[in-house]
């Protein structure tokens, strides 16, 4: 931040009154405290402040005000930082012995509203020397930070931009191709809706890696997909947004509540995949869109799982069992009146490096009102021909969002729901999110896995695959890093293995996911940052063992924490070369804790851990910048940790993203660093979700 001079106007005429006195009021105390010298001029609130009045209208965070509705207007969010401010600057005199209580009060008198900044605890992570002014100044800033992270972009660029590099240089040998980055754009429509950050709509980043190897460069691209949601809710002449689909996890405020069935707002947000030539955005609940490689145009909806025919293997279901009979009402009502297809294709695949072949998976729309749930699995070769599909019917009410598989399973690893009747009213109703109708159920003291056959083989064997195998945990699975196994062939026996982030069932909630509140349209960023008191209830890296005998049944089920490793942690990632097979290393996005009231999330540092000899060691991001997935990139020699690591770092103190280039190698050591290269301020973008590596050929 050095070198950055804050600047406040001295008549902005169209900032309200009360405006102007608060930003004079916090001037004159910033002064007092020399806040404003050369050597403090990057202190962190009045940066805030700064890129606060220089906000663009179209560029707001996801706040509202203290009734609740939308924010509209910037000075109401550049009011509430210029009180925001006040209190720690105010705190800061106090600390000097600069300035009086009555002084402070003065002040705050004259910013004319309190700071409508959540309380976020900081209790767990005060340490000794931290003194309560700073920890009220943290605690304030981290506010900003959090909803700073989630702030729309409405640019898009289609013209290749190069990117500036600002640290290190992009090395030589780095491979040639396009890291694909997915996530949402847009929280707030021009009407006064906010939507849940699962529910904005897809914005696709592309950085594509080129030029000599002595002049390597870097050029950025982003574009929405142009859903069916996002063409009726965006108008191209006006560039302005009214939200019509209601999507899970929102509730529209200028749009139509009751009566309104658009709840499948498919916004191809989640993750991104490039195979068989065609790049495909996938979504939760549908099919993916297709999206052309070099422009970022978007081409339209691929069905993948309608039109492929009937499964080759269908395994569990009963003749004229009640569920069908329920299943066969639902069905026509589910699709009829809220678009709902038959089957809805989750947005986590897995590719089959070894054998050349991309999985995916998909489940019915009316398993989240029945206590079942049905899984059908498809193979596709290079040239996305289906070479195998089957489907399993499970007796159980389960929530998938990740899943794994190994040479001769699928792998399911159940997180169980049931349906919430008065939620499932009051969505209906329009009167809150559609995901209300479901919650945890924590009745049970284990979670479920499933390995279901993968090859006929496999499925003729003595072992009923109806058998959940209990983990002796409760445990809320996230996403999965690996999965592999090992085979005695003397023996017959079989030892698997997976590794993946899980959080607790106590601390996971639908209704709160991000920290997002549908009532207010606030984010909170407490939610994710809980105390914990002891127990693991955050996102954290655990490994499962399971050991199965010759005829298939499970001896032994168990799992611990990932090397010890107990920080809050998510995005596990490996070389993909090693995807399906033992592997050695594992990384993730994961948090320093230096934070006093973001101790765990948002992420600022990647983990690599060592497996072999339970190691682990870190890299941190700056200050007040925070990190997304992590995602490896190998050089192809055959050695696990030999390649690169790309991350995005958001600096959101000064509204900027950089694209990281790290040496897994040298994580831990002072020069894991090898480049880091600015995206334009203009084409600053919220945090991402999943991304995709493809190479050139």
């Amino acid at each position: 931040m050095t070198g950055h001079h804050c600047s406040f106007p001295r008549e902005p005429p169209s900032f309200p009154p009360s405006l102007i006195a608060g930003a004079q009021s916090l001037t004159s105390i910033a002064r007092r405290c020399r806040c404003l010298s050369h050597e403090h001029c990057g202190h962190p609130l009045f940066l805030v402040l700064d890129h606060a009045l220089s906000l663009p209208q179209d560029s707001r965070p996801l706040i509202s005000d203290a009734d609740g509705d939308a924010v509209d207007d910037v000075h109401l969010e550049v009011e509430a930082t210029v009180c925001a401010c006040l209190i720690s600057a105010s705190a800061q005199c106090a600390k000097a012995g600069e300035g009086s209580q009555e002084d402070d009060g003065r002040a705050l008198a004259t910013a004319g509203r309190a700071p409508r900044a959540i309380s976020i605890s900081t209790s767990e992570s005060r340490s000794s020397g931290v003194s309560a002014a700073e920890v009220e100044e943290d605690r304030v800033a981290a506010f900003w930070d959090y909803q700073f992270l989630f702030v729309s972009q409405r640019s898009e660029t289609a013209e290749p931009v190069l990117l500036r590099l600002v640290d290190g240089a992009v090395p030589s040998d780095f491979p040639s191709g396009t890291y694909y980055l997915i996530g949402p754009g847009l929280f707030a429509d021009d009407h006064g809706s906010t939507v849940h950050p699962l529910d904005g709509h897809g914005y696709l980043r592309g950085f594509v890696f080129g030029g000599a190897p002595e002049n390597k460069e870097v050029k950025f691209m982003a574009r929405y997909v142009k859903t069916e949601a996002q063409v009726e809710e965006h108008d191209p002449a006006s560039d302005t947004w009214r939200f019509t689909h209601r999507g899970p996890f929102s509730v529209l405020k200028g749009g139509r509540k009751v009566g309104n069935t658009k709840v499948m707002k498919n916004v191809a947000n989640t993750s991104v995949v490039k195979w068989g030539g065609k790049l495909l955005c996938l979504w939760e609940g549908g099919d993916p869109y297709e999206i052309e490689p070099r422009s970022l145009n978007t081409v339209g909806k691929l069905e993948m799982i309608d039109g492929r025919g009937e499964p080759q293997h269908s395994e569990g279901h009963g003749v004229g069992d009640v569920w069908d009979v329920a299943a066969s009402i639902l069905k026509p009502i589910l699709y009829g009146v809220f678009k709902m297809p038959a089957k809805r294709m989750l947005s986590h695949y897995k590719v089959d490096a070894r054998n050349d072949r991309l999985l995916t998976l998909s489940c019915n729309a009316e398993d989240m009102l029945l206590p079942r749930s049905n899984f059908t699995f498809y193979e596709f070769d290079s040239d996305f021909k289906l070479l195998q599909k089957k489907e399993f019917n499970i007796s159980d009410h389960l929530m998938i969002h990740d899943w794994a598989f190994t040479d001769t399973h699928y792998i399911i690893f159940g997180n169980r729901i049931k349906l919430d009747i008065s939620g499932s009213i009051s969505a209906v109703c329009g009167i809150s999110p559609m995901i209300s109708a479901l919650s945890v159920d924590p009745s049970k003291s284990t979670s479920p896995i499933y390995l279901l056959p993968r090859s006929q083989d496999e499925s003729q064997k003595g072992r009923d695959w109806r058998s959940a195998i209990e983990v002796p945990a409760q445990l809320w699975l996230l996403h999965f890093g690996n999965a592999f196994e090992a085979v005695d062939d003397e023996e017959g026996t079989r030892e698997i293995r997976l590794q993946a982030c899980v959080c607790s069932y106590e601390w996971f909630n639908f209704h709160k996911l991000f920290g997002y509140n549908w009532q207010s349209g606030r984010l909170d960023p407490s939610i994710m940052n809980v105390k914990q008191d002891g127990k693991a209830l955050l996102p954290h890296l655990v490994q499962v063992s399971i050991d199965v005998n010759a005829e298939g049944d499970c001896q032994k089920c168990s799992v611990e924490s990932l090397n010890n490793w107990t920080r809050p942690t998510d995005f596990p990632v490996i070389n993909p070369d090693f995807s399906g097979r033992q592997n050695k290393y594992i990384y993730g996005g994961t948090t320093s804790g230096t934070r006093p009231a973001l101790p765990h999330f948002p992420f600022d540092s990647v983990a690599k851990l060592n497996m072999s000899d339970k190691s682990s060691s870190t890299w941190s991001t700056g200050n007040r910048r925070f990190i997304g997935e992590p995602i490896f990139i190998p050089k192809g020699t055959g050695e696990e940790d030999d390649g690169y690591i790309l991350v995005v770092e958001y600096a959101v103190s000064i509204q900027r993203c950089y694209l990281v280039i790290l040496n897994p190698k040298r994580i831990g050591e002072a020069d894991a660093l090898e480049a880091r290269l600015e995206v334009p301020k203009e084409l600053n973008f919220p945090l991402g979700f999943h991304g995709f590596w493809d190479v050139d050929s």
